[in-house]
C-alpha cells in the first residue's frame, strides 16, 4: 500500500490497485475509520468517500454494484426535536430490521460502536415493497459524551444474492430419492392401528446358500470335490470370529 492518508477514491468511487481488496472487520471500521473520521484524525487510507446516502437510491450510489461499498455519511433528523433519522430516498426508504449489534474491541471487550441493519423498500411507507439491498450502518459510542456535533456514520451497502431458483427443485429431488429408498417396508392401516410389514429380500439368497450341493460327478477330479466335513470346518473357522456370531 502507499503511505498513510493516500487516496484511492476518484469521483466518489473506490479504485484499488489490481489484487487489492478492502474487507475490514466491524471493529476496524469503527475504531480505525469511523472514530478517526469523527475526531478529524488522519485515516489509515482514503478508501471511503463521503456521500449523502439518502440523496440517491442504492443502485445509483458510486462504486461497483457487484461489490460491497463503503460510505461516510451524516444522519439527518426526521423531526426537528426528535432522534429518528430521515432515511427516505428518491424511490423508497431504508427500514431498520432486527436489533442493533454491539461492536467491542477484541482486547478488553470495550464497547466502541453499534451496528444497525437496514433493508431498502421501494415506494412510500408503510406500503413499500422489500428489495434485496442491505445496509449496515455503524455509529460511534462514546462513554465521555464528547462526540462532535456532526453526526457521522459509516455505511456498508451491498446487494444480497438470493439462492438459485432451482435450489428448491434439487431439494425435492433429494427427498424423492429418500422416499424411494424407504420403499423396503410398507405400512398398512387397520382401523386405528398401524402395522409395519418388513420384506426380507435376502431370505431367498440365504435359502440358496443353505442348500446341500448335489453330489459331484464321478468323472470330476478330486480337486473339485467338497465334502461335508470340509464345509463344517469352514463354518467353524468363520464362527470363531465374534463378528459373525
Amino acid at each position: 500500500m502507499e503511505g498513510r492518508g493516500s487516496s484511492f477514491v476518484k469521483n466518489g468511487e473506490l479504485r484499488l490497485p489490481p489484487g487489492f481488496r478492502f474487507h475490514p472487520t466491524d471493529e476496524e471500521l469503527v475504531a480505525q475509520y469511523l472514530k478517526r473520521k469523527v475526531f478529524s484524525c488522519p485515516l489509515p487510507a482514503s478508501f471511503i468517500p463521503e456521500v449523502d446516502i439518502c440523496k440517491s437510491d442504492p443502485w445509483d450510489l458510486p462504486g461497483d454494484l457487484e461489490q460491497e461499498r463503503y460510505f461516510f455519511s451524516t444522519r439527518e433528523a426526521k423531526y426537528p426535536n426528535g432522534n429518528r433519522s430521515n432515511r427516505a430516498t428518491n424511490s423508497g426508504y431504508w427500514k431498520a430490521t432486527g436489533l442493533d449489534k454491539h461492536i467491542a474491541t477484541s482486547k478488553g471487550h470495550q464497547l466502541i460502536g453499534m451496528k444497525k441493519t437496514l433493508v431498502f423498500y421501494r415506494g412510500k411507507p408503510p406500503y413499500g415493497s422489500r428489495t434485496d439491498w442491505i445496509m449496515h450502518e455503524y455509529r460511534l459510542v462514546s462513554h465521555s459524551h464528547l462526540l462532535p456535533m456532526q453526526n457521522w456514520v459509516l455505511c456498508r451497502i451491498f446487494f444480497k444474492r438470493r439462492a438459485p431458483a432451482n435450489a428448491k427443485n434439487v431439494l425435492l429431488d433429494h427427498n424423492s430419492h429418500s422416499a424411494s429408498a424407504s420403499e423396503a417396508f410398507t405400512i398398512s392401516h387397520e382401523g386405528s392401528n398401524s402395522k409395519v410389514v418388513f420384506y426380507d429380500f435376502l431370505a431367498q439368497n440365504r435359502a440358496d446358500l443353505n442348500r446341500v450341493p448335489p453330489p459331484a460327478s464321478s468323472t470330476s477330479g478330486t480337486s473339485g470335490i467338497t465334502t461335508e466335513s470340509d464345509e463344517h470346518e469352514d463354518s467353524s473357522s468363520c464362527n470363531s470370529f465374534p463378528f459373525f456370531r
